[in-house]
């Protein structure tokens, strides 16, 4: 599978390569960034990958999108720059989710905001069954 390409629409920029993983059930949410787009691939074991447009003015704000991705849905999420996110391992393995952000991840001045997997402010619950 070819995972991104310079000549896609979708790509906006090369800054690192990353993976992260989480074990079954664990959820990583919820996080955004003001000016980094992240681009999600999950390479190993499933997750649930979920999206909410909380940005001013957003002709799609307050709307949630969910993708199940990994083995049996292999697929890339591209995640635009105000738009909080997360995923969450499903099944019984490790789910290792690679990142191609268009940014370089600044030590000095992280550009990532963080709120908690059950805060308030985003209507989603991880644990619900998957659409």
């Amino acid at each position: 599978m070819e995972i991104l390409r310079v000549d896609w629409e979708n790509f906006v920029g090369f800054g690192q390569v990353y993976i992260t993983t989480a074990h079954p059930g664990v959820i990583k949410a919820w996080h955004f960034h003001r000016h980094q787009t992240d681009n999600f691939c999950v390479i190993s074991g499933r997750a649930k990958v979920a999206l909410y447009d909380g940005r001013e003015g957003s002709p799609t704000r307050g709307e949630i999108n969910e993708y199940i991705l990994g083995e049996g849905n292999y697929g890339l999420v591209t995640i635009p720059p105000m738009v909080q996110h997360g995923f969450m391992c499903l099944g019984e393995v490790d789910a290792i989710v690679l990142n191609l952000p268009n940014r370089l991840y600044n030590y000095e001045e992280p550009d990532e905001l963080r709120l908690p997997c059950d805060t308030p402010d985003i209507p989603y619950d991880w644990r619900a069954e998957p659409k």
